[in-house]
């Protein structure tokens, strides 16, 4: 499952080619992704031009000109992969719409928004102000290899200014919905969330309340999107080192007896901030081919310090220990038993 570092650098990508711009074609291929797509998906974002994109844990938030917000999940294989519209005639206004629907998705029963054939998009489109997006690059290619077959391009959206942006998922654990922005906080997806990590609101103090009089474990308490959004696996791991705690010990001992926050609560925020900081300014981390804006590869997993490392020496100077696999709530985690206490 892609984490936050990796939801961010996918958002940074596409910021670029979406943001100032309009949906002129939305394809359709199914109905649903893990759950059925809105009524009149297509439709509702043909000729809405992108006002901002921002992320919320792990979701990736296309805030619309007429106050919709298009909410996006990666799930566990979804990606993004943006290239330049072919140049092309016009299609004639004479033409029907069902011929233009027939035309537009080869016979296939493709979903593709009338709208969008109102306002001819394949009218030779201006050519992209970024070279660079003129190759085909991939965002968000994460744990398993997939995106080579073209029966797994679910959604196809062209931009206004040239941009075709395509979203692969082999397995479809990612979804999509439409939410207005008046009522997203409130919406069951974003409603339960806690603090975002990065943010000024994760403080010593707020993890020390969180944690007081808790009997879950440290690694437990940093997993619980309602008290951190957007943390996983690797990066609690990754946290837990920096701050020399140990992940299967008592996350009470973030709080004193009054509530205040311990030393360890200090140590805990900033190695969070930090850890994400660092893997978002890498490009994430490649679990087998995740890749960045403009194709390369995420470099955060040359960083590792224990992650994934079972049985190697501690990187920690002066440690001498050996990082060690311990399973917790059915995942693995990865930590020094010499230098985490």
């Amino acid at each position: 499952m892609p984490e936050l570092p990796e939801v961010e650098t996918v958002r940074a990508g596409l910021e670029t080619v979406l943001c100032g711009h309009r949906f002129v074609r939305v394809d359709q291929r199914r109905r649903d992704l893990r759950f059925p797509l809105p009524e009149r998906f297509a439709e509702r974002l043909t000729g809405r031009t992108v006002v901002r994109l921002d992320r919320r844990a792990k979701y990736l938030l296309v805030h619309l000109d007429h106050g919709e917000v298009l909410v996006i999940h990666l799930g566990m294989t979804g990606r993004f992969s943006i290239g330049s519209a072919p140049r092309s005639p016009p299609v004639p206004a004479s033409h029907s719409t069902d011929s233009a629907r027939r035309r537009s998705d080869g016979g296939q029963g493709r979903l593709t928004a009338p709208a969008l054939r109102r306002a001819a998009p394949r009218a030779n489109p201006p050519p992209m102000a970024n070279q660079a997006l003129r190759e085909r690059a991939q965002l968000g290619q994460f744990t398993h290899a997939h995106g080579k077959d073209a029966k797994h391009d679910h959604l196809v959206f062209t931009m206004s200014h040239g941009a075709v942006i395509t979203y692969n998922d082999a397995r479809r654990f990612g979804y999509m919905t439409l939410i207005p922005e008046s009522g997203l906080n409130d919406h069951a997806y974003f409603s339960p969330l806690g603090v975002e990590p990065l943010s000024a609101r994760l403080t010593a103090h707020y993890l020390a309340a969180r944690a007081a009089g808790k009997k879950l474990d440290l690694k437990a308490l940093l997993m619980d999107q309602r008290i951190v959004a957007g943390l996983g696996n690797i990066y609690v791991c990754e946290a837990l080192f920096r701050a020399g705690l140990a992940p299967y010990k008592g996350a009470a001992r973030l709080a004193t007896r009054t509530g205040k926050p311990t030393p360890a609560a200090e140590r805990l925020v900033a190695a969070i901030k930090a850890v994400l900081a660092d893997a978002i300014a890498a490009g994430g981390s490649t679990l087998r081919d995740y890749k960045q804006a403009d194709g390369s590869l995420g470099r955060f997993q040359h960083h590792f310090a224990v992650y994934g490392r079972n049985g190697e020496p501690c990187l920690r100077p002066g440690c001498g220990g050996r990082v060690r696999r311990k399973a917790q709530g059915g995942r693995s985690t990865f930590y020094c038993p010499a230098c985490q206490r």
